[in-house]
């Protein structure tokens, strides 16, 4: 599951840690516990180095939220730095930076993760700060009213300004109907313009409570010291005996493909392509990903060494397996080169695609995608925040953070075989959404 967030979300925030691992596959020890309230805590300690890496995940995303509702998972990655009744608006960073630290968040469609990275002689710092997003959250009128104009700049520039940024909008609400995958984190602008104090303190109290999320510490710890500084942040917090929302919804499967174009201010036209694919941690999400490294892991891949090295149709190709907590969709995205059609690039990634169909990769290949494979799985865990991270989705998406040790023997087990199956499976015509993003000058064009 790591390559997931590494792709899409936290790739920057795994440069914060400190590295302690060699290109080994060592074992990494930990402990675990429950407290009365219901958080789950997990403990690492690797005293090499003096960091210590603070991370808390909330089993909330933006699948949590209601149709009129998008965007509140994300809202609340910001409003949950404006401060506390302890902690005075805008302090959450001054405090972290001025004890040599980083801090930060991101939310996804499954979870909301916050993490600080510290000198290890500020552990107690970090919790304290965690501890009062839980029991002091400060949720007024000035600080709602703050986030809504950083939530819409956010969005234009990552989504509306952005060339090509609302591709994966795009490709989501038009591969799925029933399930909250509809929207993306971002949600929609209006919603969170309409919602009211009394909407967002609800969300808050049903999601953000110690049985709906796990805190994960790694790096210069001494266990039991932990243990006791963790009780005393966070065993006065109150368990909320609810019902956590966790969405029924299951997308019909799809027969037919969809397709759509998007003018959009670019200069080169772009292919997106999405298919449909199953959840985390099945026998065939590791299938997909093996087969992802071999489309398109690094420049000797096949996609990258077709279209951009020897036909020279993409400027950049790119093929990333978008696996999530429920079916996700396996993307493949290229930006064409200059005076080639989409038509054309879409049938050279769809002519490698069904080399992969026909024929089994051959035994030289399949080793050195094993060996990448590992590789990744190894750096992936390279600092304290990767573990933090590894250990924290592990326990929220499967129930089992030992993974973070075996999963890579599931990754290795994948055969031949299996490569070639999957991709006969899933990436069908029929179980696609194809997006052709164009320059606005050329739907000016098209309407005349």
């Amino acid at each position: 599951m790591r390559k997931i967030m590494l792709k899409f979300y936290v790739f920057v925030f795994l440069l914060l840690g400190a590295t302690v691992i060699t290109a080994q596959r060592p074992e990494i020890n930990f402990v675990e516990f429950d407290l009365e309230n219901g958080l789950h805590v997990i403990l690492h300690q690797d005293n090499s180095s003096p960091v210590v890496a603070i991370n808390i995940m909330y089993h909330v995303g933006s699948k949590n939220e209601k149709p009129d509702r998008t965007g509140f998972a994300h809202f609340f990655e910001h409003l949950m730095f404006e401060g506390s009744e302890n902690i005075d608006r805008g302090e959450y960073f001054k405090l972290v930076q001025n004890a040599g630290g980083r801090n930060n968040a991101y939310t996804s469609f499954d979870i909301t993760t916050y993490f600080e990275v510290l000198p290890s002689n500020q552990l107690e710092l970090g919790l304290w700060l965690e501890s009062e997003r839980l029991l002091h959250l400060k949720i007024d009128s000035v600080g709602v009213e703050t986030q809504r104009r950083v939530v819409k700049e956010e969005r234009k520039a990552s989504y509306e300004n952005q060339p090509y940024g609302s591709f994966l909008q795009e490709l989501f609400s038009n591969a799925y109907t029933q399930h909250p995958y509809r929207w993306v984190p971002i949600g929609e602008v209006q919603y969170i313009d309409q919602a009211t104090i009394s909407e967002f303190n609800d969300f808050y109290n049903h999601f953000y409570v110690p049985n709906n999320a796990v805190l994960v510490i790694a790096g210069d710890i001494q266990i039991e010291q932990t243990r006791e500084l963790v009780k005393k942040y966070f065993s006065e917090i109150s368990k909320k005996n609810l019902n956590i929302y966790r969405p029924k919804e299951i997308e019909p499967q799809h027969t037919e493909e969809t397709r759509k174009t998007v003018y959009d201010n670019i200069q080169l036209p772009g292919l997106f392509i999405g298919y449909h694919v199953p959840s985390v941690g099945t026998n065939d999400y590791y299938a997909l990903e093996m087969l992802q490294t071999l489309l398109s892991g690094g420049q000797s891949s096949r996609l990258y060494k077709e279209l951009v090295d020897n036909q020279q149709k993409a400027l950049q190709v790119v093929a990333v397996p978008l696996s999530l907590e429920d079916p996700g969709l396996f993307i493949v995205l290229g930006i064409a080169n200059m005076g080639v059609e989409l038509e054309d690039l879409e049938e050279s990634v769809e002519t490698e695609i069904t080399k992969v169909k026909e024929n089994l990769i051959s035994e030289k290949e399949f080793e050195k995608l094993k060996n990448q494979t590992e590789n990744e799985f190894i750096n992936s865990n390279s600092t304290y925040q990767g573990i933090a991270i590894s250990l924290s989705e592990y326990y929220t998406i499967q129930k089992n953070p030992s993974l973070i040790n075996t999963e890579i023997d599931n990754y290795l087990s994948v055969t031949r075989e299996d490569i070639q199956r999957v991709a006969k499976q899933y990436l069908t015509p029929e179980n696609r959404v194809v997006l052709y993003y164009l320059p606005k000058s050329q739907e000016t064009a098209s309407n005349e």
